[in-house]
């Protein structure tokens, strides 16, 4: 029992989801209020409000935000962004900054996944851009450069250049980013927030070091999955 109550205290809800959550409490409750007092029969009243109890609870559940400390060394370590599944780990040409070559690896988050986004290294933020675009599915290999997006670059204290790309999927339709250029960023802080169902793509420099694997499941800020050179 006790070990439970400790895993409780370190989840709360994001900020992100405060207003979403008060709202939505405030219309199920007038909607089913409404429906308990006018219908003759319970029965529907029950109808309506079991699933609009566990629709609620489903967001509930997407707006949960861990407070999770990685407490290890962060010296070119690149940790996973994300909470999700890995699904591109591959050499692509990057346009939009680098202009060249990188490594990406790629984490998508279903509605299920936390979607609390975190800082993969220490550094210092200097680039962040927002760019529209559509809203396809998450996983598929366009979406990298044709969804609505919002690009990070972090360059680390070894002057190695990192770039986290947000993403927004087919029922994400808000991309919050949290980073400002000229601050400094660490490993444990949030970088930002993607709204139902989304991907991070995380850039990295020719022959960095890999250590995940297609499919693997990913915990956001304690995950390795690269090792800088």
């Amino acid at each position: 029992m006790g070990k439970k109550l400790r895993k409780l205290k370190k989840i709360r809800i994001h900020h992100e989801g405060t207003n979403i959550l008060i709202l939505s409490a405030l219309i199920l409750v007038a909607i089913n209020g409404a429906l308990y007092c006018g219908l003759a029969s319970k029965i529907l009243f029950y109808i309506v409000a079991v699933p609009s109890l566990v629709v609620y609870m489903l967001v509930v559940n997407f707006f949960r935000c861990p407070i999770r400390l990685y407490g290890k060394d962060t010296e070119k370590i690149v940790i996973a962004p994300a909470d999700g599944k890995v699904v591109v780990i591959e050499e692509v040409e990057e346009y939009e900054y680098f202009n060249d070559r990188r490594l990406m690896i790629s984490i998508f988050m279903s509605p299920l996944n936390v979607h609390a986004n975190w800082y993969p290294v220490d550094g210092v933020v200097k680039k962040v851009a927002h760019q529209n675009g559509k809203f396809m599915k998450a996983w598929l290999p366009k979406a990298s450069v044709e969804n609505e997006r919002s690009m990070i670059v972090i360059e680390t204290p070894e002057g190695v250049e990192v770039m986290a790309r947000q993403i927004a999927g087919a029922m994400a339709r808000r991309i919050v980013t949290y980073a400002i250029p000229g601050e400094d960023c660490y490993i444990d802080e949030h970088l930002g927030f993607i709204k139902f169902g989304s991907r991070v793509d995380v850039y990295l420099p020719i022959g960095t070091e890999v250590c995940v694997k297609m499919g693997q499941l990913t915990t956001g800020n304690q995950t390795v999955i690269a090792k800088l050179k």
